[in-house]
């Protein structure tokens, strides 16, 4: 069954999906990691390939930037393509000192500034947080890695540009980094009763004027698409 978003049938998408904001990040992941990769949508330029890593079926997805189109990429996943399991491998802005360029991050819980919880009328403020199930899964694969990596919270802003200042008030708040899909990801996930994660590798240092270029963001940051498909192995 196909949607106005994804051309996919039921069955070409496997139980994990890898999804990156960049629909070229998905088809790198794919081209240099997947086994026999198979195209199963190309709406939008939103590229998802399904193959196979170690023996096991891994989909990788591009969702667009913003919770608005994550938000809908993922719930269709989750709730018609039966997938299971959504990690997130992204970019994220450095808001904490000890976080450096190229360092991965692992999302525990999400902060946000969107009102996407709002249309679960819940009487209080959702505290968007990731399933333990893969949490605990990359993070053991991101120390069998090697990786440096830093698990705690992060930012899922609505505002790529914002005329407010407020980075330094969430790094007051021990916030690691800022991004803007993970929230929407989080709420999808346990809606739906499935399981979201975020894994980040960190682009910027905002705070401190440090970035790398559109090509390194697209091509360059394995050890965090490392970490996500030796996850989904560990998923199964």
């Amino acid at each position: 069954m196909s949607t106005p978003h994804n051309s996919a049938n039921k069955g070409d998408i496997a139980k994990t999906v890898l999804m990156p904001g960049d629909p070229l990040r998905a088809k790198f992941i794919a081209e240099n990691y997947l086994e026999d990769p198979v195209c199963y949508n190309e709406v939008r330029g939103m590229l998802g390939y399904t193959g196979k890593y170690k023996g096991v079926p891994v989909s990788v997805q591009g969702s667009g930037m913003g919770m608005p189109s994550i938000g809908i990429y993922t719930w269709e996943l989750f709730n018609i393509y039966d997938v299971d399991n959504i990690i997130r491998v992204g970019t994220a802005g450095a808001i904490d000192d000890n976080v450096e360029l190229r360092d991965v991050v692992i999302a525990m819980s999400s902060s946000t500034n969107s009102a996407y919880a709002m249309q679960y009328e819940l009487p209080g403020t959702y505290a968007p947080t990731a399933s333990w199930k893969i949490l605990s899964a990359a993070v053991e694969a991101a120390k069998e890695q090697g990786a440096r990596f830093h698990v705690g919270n992060i930012f899922s802003s609505d505002t790529f540009y914002d005329d407010a200042d407020s980075l330094a008030k969430w790094k007051k708040m021990g916030v690691l980094a800022i991004e803007m899909e993970s929230a929407a990801l989080y709420m999808n996930a346990a809606r739906a009763g499935k399981n979201g994660l975020c894994i980040a590798t960190v682009s910027d240092c905002p705070l401190r004027g440090l970035a790398c270029t559109a090509e390194e963001r697209q091509t360059t940051f394995r050890d965090m698409m490392e970490i996500a498909l030796e996850t989904a192995v560990k998923l199964g």
